[in-house]
């Protein structure tokens, strides 16, 4: 795969001085925030940027999510057809790109504006910089260590809102007797590898996942620990039976709506809740770390900016990613995405409870990496092609989906 990409994409980087766009000063950004929380919050890059700057943003959302937006994005860019600025997450996403030189160096930029100095915790840009070159712009927090929870679920059924995972399965039963989904769980393949990971982390703690993935521990891969880990997995397929949703956000809407107990999911479900106009604590309670390991994860997402040579369209990226760094932009932004700021120089004072869990968190120091800076986007598709079975198919055991694990953990790259 590293080898024909590389092949094409050198072909598409010397097509790319003789990209065009519509007008000099529009800039195509392409991304997959589609759902109500996600089209708030980019509508607030969007606005800052055509308000602060002469340049135009041509919005390019992808329906569909990442996993179905990113081949979309690369396809174009090692075509010869790049868009003006694209999202990845945090991460080894966009490493072939980069190793290809279809990406435009934003180190210059970084240390103009000082980046090292206000982005925080310095991992994100850690994420973004190879071989001492700064390739992308972070633009939020986002973690995945969440369990959302339908207060009035629970009253239905009669018992008490849960304060942890152990106390949420125990409640399962009488959520179902009360016609609830205990808990939600779309379709798509990354909400099923997350949850597992979520659960991972939780159960097993953040040092065995970062040792599983960042060092392929396949030894600690086809451990207790982890075989612990499967079966609160077979305990979470069962609770999520009747689901029967396809997105994330669907499977959000039904925990705003009381139709299921819970939802394990990254932060950006608050954005959901925050369109439904749900109050945190009132509501709806989130159990950061699901009650277990208060900590959260440093995903979230990230800018990056294909090559292109055009003066005034290299302007505009540069423009771009200054805008989405600002003070202002970055409370405007993650207050309607429900995630947490990369600056931690700015007032976050309209913050609602669930983002002051998360940014108490964030200030003492208790974060770890995201799964997306340890694994390749390979591996963490061939976890998506596992999870989504095993999450789907309840004739597969805990053992043989551990047995599998392993083998992806022992090679991966």
């Amino acid at each position: 795969m590293k080898t024909s990409m590389r092949k094409i994409a050198l072909a598409a980087s010397v097509a790319l001085p003789w990209a065009t766009m519509a007008a000099a000063t529009d800039l195509e950004v392409t991304h997959w925030w589609t759902s109500g929380g996600e089209a708030a919050a980019v509508a607030e890059f969007a606005n800052a940027f055509n308000e602060n700057t002469d340049h135009n943003w041509v919005d390019g959302a992808i329906a569909g999510g990442g996993s179905t937006a990113r081949p979309v994005m690369v396809s174009r860019i090692i075509g010869g057809d790049p868009m003006g600025a694209f999202q990845f997450n945090h991460g080894r996403q966009a490493e072939e790109l980069i190793e290809a030189g279809v990406l435009r160096d934003l180190t210059e930029l970084a240390e103009a504006e000082g980046w090292r100095d206000i982005i925080n915790p310095p991992s994100l840009l850690d994420s973004c910089t190879v071989d001492g070159k700064i390739y992308c712009v972070p633009v939020n927090i986002h973690s995945w260590q969440w369990l959302w929870l339908s207060n009035k679920a629970f009253e239905d059924a009669g018992v008490d809102v849960p304060t942890n995972w152990d106390e949420y399965v125990a409640a399962a039963p009488a959520l179902k007797e009360a016609g609830k989904v205990p808990l939600a769980l779309g379709g798509q393949p990354w909400q099923n590898s997350g949850l597992f990971n979520v659960l991972m982390v939780a159960l097993a703690g953040p040092d065995v996942l970062v040792q599983l993935y960042g060092e392929k521990d396949a030894d600690l891969a086809a451990g207790e620990e982890i075989a612990r880990v499967f079966k609160a997995a077979a305990d979470a397929r069962d609770m999520s039976q009747g689901s029967n949703v396809q997105d994330w956000n669907q499977a959000t809407n039904l925990v705003i709506t009381d139709a299921a107990g819970g939802q394990v999911m990254g932060d950006w479900a608050q954005g959901e809740f925050q369109v439904a106009e749900e109050v945190a604590g009132e509501d709806y309670t989130c159990l950061p770390g699901l009650g277990v390991n208060e900590l959260i994860s440093t995903d979230g997402d990230a800018f990056y900016f294909p090559l292109i040579e055009d003066p005034e369209i290299a302007a505009a990226q540069e423009a771009l990613a200054s805008t989405m760094v600002s003070p202002e932009t970055q409370v405007a932004f993650n207050l309607k995405k429900g995630s947490l700021p990369i600056r931690g120089d700015i007032d976050l004072a309209a913050a609602n409870d669930c983002m002051k869990k998360g940014l108490e968190i964030l200030a003492s120091g208790n974060v770890m990496p995201a799964v997306n800076q340890l694994n390749t986007e390979d591996t963490n598709n061939q976890l998506n092609d596992l999870f989504v079975e095993f999450f789907n198919d309840t004739s597969i055991t805990v053992e043989d989906a551990q047995a599998r694990f392993v083998n992806i953990v022992k090679n991966a790259d």
